[in-house]
């Protein structure tokens, strides 16, 4: 079942058709993205340790990062990849047993060092996808992350040669995808998409293309990061400031004629009006 379900995710990265995976982060964020349709479900590290109580980069307990997304897998019937940084210091094989005991088909690794936020040597980190690769076989969709866009100073064509560089090397050593994250500029996208020359994961945010100029760049798959979950956290945030303040959480509705003089007297215990 592992293997089918893990070729149905790889079957969905497209080039120029791309995957949309709005990233999850508990089983209710999960069924929300499956019931809008979505095919597929990812998790966001950053999301699901910051809704633990955690800080990004590997600060999650590795059996509660692996509990988070047992629980995204058992909510959902269709696919599901997991976010799982630079996989907390198991080694390959152990990482590889334990994301597939909770039924996911696919893995996210970056190549950055949780410790030093440096750059890890691009041959070891190439082993590394090599040995989840031989752990696997086609039981996980690997998509390998390329993390020197956030190491780029503000000059992504600065570091796109060895984005590039990194990426080639990756998908040799196994991964079915790469993910230049927070390379943004369409013409580097453009570029980047052919050098590379296999399936390539764009995050998507404000400051890139939309999702059909992505296409257009030939992506194969786009996600969103911890986006979804920083706009329901500032959703709701704005619904208690509000509701602190004795105003009205629901901005937009109508007021009944009757109720349009109401709350006059001014906030009451914890903003509520008197």
């Amino acid at each position: 079942m592992t293997i089918r379900t893990a070729a149905a995710l790889r079957a969905l990265h497209r080039p120029g058709d791309p995957l949309i995976l709005p990233n999850a982060w508990d089983a209710g964020s999960a069924r929300a993205v499956a019931d809008a349709g979505f095919p597929a479900v990812a998790t966001s590290s950053a999301a699901v340790a910051e809704a633990l109580g955690h800080a990004d980069g590997e600060a999650t307990p590795v059996g509660e990062m692996f509990d988070a997304v047992a629980r995204v897998v058992r909510t959902v019937a269709v696919p599901v990849t997991a976010d799982l940084e630079r996989g907390y210091g198991l080694r390959p094989a152990e990482l590889v047993e334990r994301l597939l005991a909770t039924g996911a088909a696919g893995l996210n690794l970056e190549d950055s060092d949780p410790r030093t936020r440096e750059l890890c040597d691009v041959d070891e980190q190439a082993d590394l996808l090599a040995a989840v690769r031989a752990a696997a076989g086609e039981a996980l969709v690997v998509n390998a992350r390329v993390d020197v866009f956030l190491r780029a100073g503000g000059d992504p064509a600065g570091g796109f040669d060895e984005g590039v560089r990194r990426a080639r090397r990756y998908l040799a050593a196994g991964a079915d995808c790469v993910y230049p994250i927070l390379l943004a500029d369409p013409a580097l996208v453009g570029r980047f998409v052919a050098e590379v020359g296999g399936p390539v994961n764009v995050m998507l945010r404000p400051d890139t293309p939309t999702v059909a100029e992505l296409a257009r760049l030939g992506v194969a798959r786009i996600s969103l990061g911890s986006g979804v979950y920083a706009a329901a956290r500032a959703r709701a945030g704005a619904m208690l400031t509000a509701l602190a303040a004795g105003g009205d959480p629901f901005p937009g509705r109508p007021v009944p004629v009757s109720r349009a003089g109401a709350g006059r007297a001014g906030p009451g215990r914890h903003g509520a009006p008197r």
